[in-house]
């Protein structure tokens, strides 16, 4: 039976971990701002603005405004209409997506942090928006709020009302959000003793994404 590779929880686990790592890296090495997680961006935004600190006030400001064109250039990839330009784009998507955080690697902290955060916010609509499940299951490979929802949710199915069923979920979710903590962890101590160049760890795991899509290719796995 052909298989999305997209869909796959190898595919969502490498996701997972990179973003879990970039919002270490972006708070450690670029200005403390999180450039994943708008909601984060909105609240630091509401808060320094009330301090009257203006050039930060901006510095949440621009990820959050990055966020929304990546999700705008994520509908027009679904639609499908990039598809007459470009065969395979979501393959392309990561590929450029890796060589992007490869490239951040070499931009020195002495440069302003919007230089990296808006194209990583960017970036991370792109994510969140075009990869959102595992065969029948939802899940959010930006943040980890909405996967511990369901992973406790599937745990009361369980372990409550006895249904079996839920099993599947219970082990994906919690695969999950493992693998957003790890990233973070990861993220944290890589930033602390590799500075800006931490950001070719997640690159790499990007790029291992693309060759998912390669192996399923060969194997006759993707539709």
């Amino acid at each position: 039976m052909a298989v999305n590779t997209t869909t796959t929880l190898r595919f969502a686990v490498m996701l997972t971990a990179a973003n879990g790592f970039l919002d270490a890296y972006t708070y450690i090495t670029r200005g403390h701002v999180f450039a994943n997680v708008q909601t984060g961006n909105v609240i630091l935004f509401a808060v320094e603005l009330t301090h009257g600190h203006w050039g930060t006030t901006l510095a949440h400001l621009w990820p959050i405004f990055a966020f929304l064109l990546g999700v705008l250039l994520s509908a027009h990839i679904k639609s499908g209409r990039a598809e007459k330009l470009v065969s395979h784009p979501l393959r392309w998507t990561m590929g450029i997506q890796a060589v992007a955080f490869a490239v951040v690697g070499f931009v020195p902290d002495t440069v302003p942090n919007s230089f990296v955060t808006i194209p990583i916010s960017f970036l991370a609509a792109i994510q969140f928006t075009l990869f959102r499940s595992i065969g029948d299951l939802i899940y959010v490979a930006v943040a980890t709020t909405g996967n511990l929802m369901r992973f406790v949710e599937s745990a009361y199915s369980i372990y409550v009302d006895k249904d079996d069923e839920a099993n599947p979920a219970f082990r994906v979710y919690g695969t999950l959000i493992a693998s957003f903590s790890s990233g973070a962890v990861l993220g944290a101590f890589a930033s602390l003793y590799w500075g800006v160049r931490a950001v070719w760890l997640p690159a790499a795991f990007l790029a291992i994404t693309v060759v998912f899509f390669i192996i399923d290719e060969r194997e006759g796995k993707v539709p």
